[in-house]
């Protein structure tokens, strides 16, 4: 079990609020060293079959995946299929409910930062939106970015956009449950994304991962683009004591915004059992190229 494979196991195209297509993505990856590659979408798998052939042609070997937003304890967490089938009929049923509710939240988004004086923030959004369909807060910080009210998206997010800010507007995601069981019934693997960020309680994180383990799944992101080195020592922790893989991802979305590039993560400690261990068989090989995750 190779835990120094140099896998991106987390990253954003432009079909859902990333700046690069597939195919820029693929290059940017192989440009970075990355030799296991996934493209996660937020509930959306319309980049698949571009980013499959996108890494055959760089010769990257290749996870399919999507990452499915989920409502739980009254926030918004990220679990991320790895391996999973794109074109399985309940879970793209499942992905297109959960992107339903997102262009109505939008239009609130924008009602509620004109409250404050910020005009035409819904357009100015749409704008960012290579799929209209998954208009985000993302695309509303651009924007805001744009206006110069703020001087880059991180200020954004702490001014705006968040509970307690303008522009914030909850949406009830799918359920850890379903998300879980969409990823799993389609052959894939679902992963606790970016866990470091969700800022419950010791007792919610546990319920969490109870659930999650309950529901089957069975990894978590310990190194990842927002973690520090303390989060990936705590999650590489909660792996063991749950008994999960371990995955690895930039979470990248744009080489303007993101702070971690693909490929420039640290590797997984050597202790866990990497997520790709359990996915030998969903792998897409890279012509000419053996396997690398042994």
């Amino acid at each position: 079990m190779n835990t120094a494979l140099n896998a991106d196991l987390h990253c954003h195209s432009v079909i859902s609020d990333g700046t690069l297509t597939p195919e820029e993505l693929a290059q940017r990856a192989k440009a970075g060293g990355v030799q296991l590659w996934a493209l996660t979408d937020h509930d959306e798998v319309g980049g698949q079959s571009r980013a499959a052939a996108a890494a055959a042609a760089a010769g990257l070997d290749y996870l399919t995946g999507v990452e499915i937003s989920v409502s739980f304890l009254g926030r918004t967490v990220h679990i991320v299929g790895l391996g999973i089938d794109p074109e399985d009929q309940r879970l793209w049923i499942g992905l297109q409910n959960t992107r339903g509710g997102r262009a109505q939240r939008a239009r609130d988004m924008a009602q509620d930062l004109a409250r404050v004086g910020i005009q035409g923030a819904y357009e100015g959004a749409l704008k960012y939106a290579g799929n209209h369909n998954l208009i985000s807060r993302t695309h509303f910080a651009r924007f805001l970015v744009e206006t110069g009210v703020c001087k880059d998206t991180y200020e954004v997010f702490r001014k705006y956009l968040t509970e307690g800010k303008p522009g914030f507007v909850e949406h009830r995601w799918a359920s850890l449950k379903d998300a879980v069981h969409w990823i799993t019934d389609s052959g894939g693997v679902a992963v606790v994304a970016h866990p470091a960020r969700y800022g419950f309680t010791a007792n919610e994180e546990y319920a969490l991962f109870s659930e999650f383990k309950q529901f089957g799944g069975q990894a978590v992101e310990v190194v990842t683009g927002s973690h520090s080195q303390a989060d990936a020592q705590t999650y590489a922790g909660i792996a063991l004591e749950f008994g999960l893989a371990a995955s690895r991802g930039s979470d990248f979305h744009s080489p303007e915004e993101s702070r971690t590039d693909l490929g420039t993560l640290p590797p997984l400690p050597e202790a866990l059992t990497p997520v790709w261990s359990l996915l030998e068989s969903r792998i897409q090989r890279a012509p000419g190229l053996g396997s690398l995750s042994h």
